[in-house]
């Protein structure tokens, strides 16, 4: 049984209103540290833009490292919840000792790189389980209307995180803005402690490929299923050139587009009521359109508006102009894509290999974009920041390529999960 029923809507249900409510808390922090931390390493360190390339990949590389193990392990562990809530506890830990290294005075560079490979194992874990929970806690004609509302929340952490977070660190400075992130994990695990989700659906058994050769079957899952395997092809190449983007997009805005941190915050924050309208027009987008157009939309609309970002020239104003459009834009399409892809996803995929998968999937997704990290570090050290980031913007495009011509463009409908 499952815990959700159409009437009433999704957040009447106190499950799933609780589940929800720990994602926006969390969020919020995350976003906070989004910006916080490039510019603790910007601002105080003195970091250039390989070294910004070495700490974007050291929260990315657990991904290429853990995560078909974590997938496997995870599958077989009978309360993910608890997974999450221990990860959400480490988390705030870990990033209450920047304030305590920066007030003593002791902060370096390489403290950062440490703390933010820590804090990517532990958010890999988290996720990995998550992907499980999301199933327990919704049944499966709901998923896109749950996506929709977890990426609304997500959309909405976009709006408050970088405006507050690029308002602390004016105020407080980057490193204790930190501390607001560390108190949003403490509030997700107390959310999380608070439901009891029936999880017993969701645990792998000896058969279901998450014993011997268990941390492969998620990869051969995937090569064997026309939409998860385009899928992922499609967002991996996105991901590669968005990475090399990311890594060097808050350098390129505060040296050499002259804008300091709180117009960067606000600027980003208010952008990102983009994200709400993608979240909001999904639903209804893949009801007239059908799931598959809105997918290859969201491939489209997430990275094409970045190309505003090497073009904006001109006085302080146009500049702005331009970052916010592009990043308004470009929050609806992201809203667009992860609400379609993710609902594909979970849809074609068995609950017993939902974690197995998930791992895999971030193997090969989410292990590339250290490499876009690095490999941004290393253009923009070799060829110049502005060209890296013309590069990145439209590199990412390409990833659509790889589900225009799958099965997605004609699936109007979630596919059917198939027997594991």
């Amino acid at each position: 049984m499952t815990v959700l029923t159409r009437r009433g809507g999704l957040l009447r249900e106190p499950v799933f209103r609780t589940y929800w409510s720990a994602h926006v808390v969390s969020l919020v922090g995350e976003q906070i540290s989004y910006i916080a931390l490039p510019l603790l390493a910007v601002l105080t360190v003195g970091a250039g833009p390989a070294e910004m390339g070495y700490l974007t990949a050291a929260a990315l590389i657990p991904n290429l490292l853990f995560s078909l193990a974590a997938g496997a392990w995870v599958d077989r562990r009978p309360i993910k919840r608890h997974i999450m809530i221990v990860a959400d506890l480490a988390r705030a830990g870990l990033l209450l000792i920047v304030p305590v290294l920066a007030f003593a005075g002791i902060l370096e560079l390489w403290h950062l790189y440490v703390i933010a490979f820590l804090t990517g194992t532990l958010t890999l874990f988290f996720e990995v389980a998550n992907q499980s929970l999301f199933a327990s806690v919704v049944r499966r004609d709901d998923y896109i209307g749950a996506n929709s509302l977890l990426n609304g929340a997500r959309a909405m952490s976009y709006v408050a995180g970088p405006s507050a977070g690029g308002l602390l660190v004016q105020a407080i400075t980057a490193p204790f803005a930190l501390i607001a992130d560390a108190v949003s994990y403490l509030g997700s695990a107390f959310l999380l402690l608070r439901i009891r989700p029936d999880e017993s659906a969701a645990v792998s058994t000896p058969d279901s490929g998450s014993g011997k050769g268990g941390v492969l079957g998620g990869l051969r899952f995937i090569a064997r299923s026309a939409v998860l395997r385009s899928l992922l092809l499609g967002v991996t190449v996105l991901n590669l050139f968005n990475y090399v983007f990311h890594a060097l997009f808050i350098l390129y805005v505060t040296t050499t587009l002259g804008l300091s941190p709180g117009q960067l915050g606000v600027l980003i924050g208010a952008a990102s009521v983009g994200g709400l309208l993608g979240a909001a027009v999904t639903g209804p987008l893949t009801r007239r359109f059908g799931v598959g157009p809105v997918a290859i939309a969201g491939f489209v609309l997430f990275p094409l508006p970045l190309v505003l970002v090497p073009l904006a020239t001109g006085g302080e104003p146009v500049v702005m102009a331009m970052i916010f459009a592009a990043e308004f834009l470009s929050s609806i399409g992201l809203m667009m894509l992860d609400i379609a892809v993710g609902s594909l996803q979970t849809a074609a995929t068995p609950l017993t290999r939902l974690s197995l998968v998930s791992g895999a999937k971030r193997t090969v997704n989410y292990g590339v974009r250290p490499l876009g990290a690095l490999l941004g570090g290393f253009l923009g050290e070799t060829i110049g920041v502005h060209p890296t980031i013309w590069i990145a913007s439209v590199g990412a495009v390409t990833g659509t390529l790889f589900v225009l011509f799958s099965p997605i463009p004609h699936l109007r409908e979630l596919p059917d999960q198939p027997e594991h």
